[in-house]
């Protein structure tokens, strides 16, 4: 028995994601030919800006709509995960095994069905040798919820489309043009998978932990939501490495996306206004998900890391900055991330060196 049903959690998915009235649009036909051609222009653009070139060769757009985008996210989910799940299906002998993975499946399935009618854009990093390279090193761009926000807030298309792409380029850059990257950040997502235990003890310990933190008026979930709660402690030492990686990377996107090609965006200011309070904006049963799913602190990744930036460039320029791409060990932690100086401390005596 399966521990999670991914046939029924893809349905789900598609389901709760919806139907955005723009999916049909006509305008929807020039989104592939606007970011086959503006991805280019991105690739050179962040390349310029940043000095991370790409040894992967030349990014590929791919338009999609939202079930595209949940069917690309179940696969990952699935080879992602399969260390836990073929770990938990060596438990799952009672006859309510079945139940439990079709309760599995539904809960990942709304998951990714909210996730795709608010994510725009997103570079897929894993690459898997046996699988067909035409359908991985991916640029994915969701083109309803493009459209949606371009005709609500009246974008200029050319310009938004443009400005988006040079994000996920960046990103890009980030995996493929630092030559340790992609396998150092899958490498602590599989630290973070293998160790996971289906212990029932464990999650009384995490039970225990969480009432702990209510008591002293924490919040459990505002450190990486439910994932984070029933962690080991060696699972957080290594949650704590991801949220610094993504923290500099979400930052450094953000920075990026606005000084490339800055002079052909003369909107990218209005752009990032609007999408800091989209991410901002819900409902209560919203923010209540994001919590528990951790997309609250994701959030905040994108402004303590382009904080972090900030700060690190005011101080030694983008020459102090690089050195957090020589290698795995000059990464910050989320710690250094929230206090720059102590990283700046911390790297400097490599550069006397």
């Amino acid at each position: 028995m399966a521990a999670v049903d991914w046939g029924l959690a893809e349905k789900v998915a598609i389901r709760a994601a919806g139907r955005d009235p723009f999916a049909d649009s006509y305008h929807y036909p020039s989104l592939a030919d606007d970011f086959a051609e503006l991805t280019v222009l991105a690739e050179t653009q962040v390349a310029e800006a940043t000095g991370l070139r790409s040894a992967s060769g030349a990014a590929r757009a791919r338009v999609t709509d939202r079930p595209g985008w949940v069917r690309a996210n179940v696969a990952s989910f699935q080879r992602l995960l399969r260390p836990i799940t073929d770990r938990l299906e060596q438990h799952m002998n009672s006859p309510m095994a079945p139940i439990a993975s079709r309760v599995a499946a539904v809960e990942v399935g709304v998951v990714l069905g909210w996730m795709s009618s608010r994510v725009l854009g997103q570079y897929d990093l894993l690459v898997v040798e046996d699988e067909d390279p035409e359908d991985q090193d991916i640029v994915y761009f969701v083109g309803p919820n493009i459209l949606g926000l371009e005709k609500r807030f009246a974008f200029p298309p050319r310009e938004f489309r443009h400005w988006l792409a040079l994000h996920e380029v960046t990103h890009r850059a980030q995996f493929t043009g630092i030559p340790w990257m992609r396998h150092h950040f899958l490498g602590l997502v599989q630290e973070t998978v293998n160790s996971v235990d289906p212990d029932p003890k464990r999650f009384a310990d995490a039970l225990a932990r969480v009432a702990g933190d209510i008591r002293k008026g924490r919040n459990p979930l505002d450190d990486g939501g439910i994932v984070a709660v029933f962690a080991s402690p060696e699972q957080r030492a290594v949650l704590d490495q991801v949220a610094g990686l993504m923290s500099l990377l979400e930052g450094h996107g953000d920075v990026t996306m606005d000084r490339a090609g800055a002079d052909q965006i003369p909107s990218a200011e209005r752009f990032g206004q609007v999408l800091r309070q989209r991410r901002q904006q819900g409902n209560p049963a919203v923010k209540v998900l994001q919590k528990l799913i951790g997309l609250d602190a994701k959030m905040k990744q994108y402004e303590q890391g382009e904080a972090f930036i900030e700060r690190v460039e005011d101080e030694g320029g983008t020459e102090l900055l690089d050195l957090a791409w020589v290698e795995p060990g000059n990464l910050p932690s989320i710690a250094e991330i929230r206090d720059p100086e102590a990283w700046i401390r911390r790297v400097r005596p490599t550069v006397a060196a």
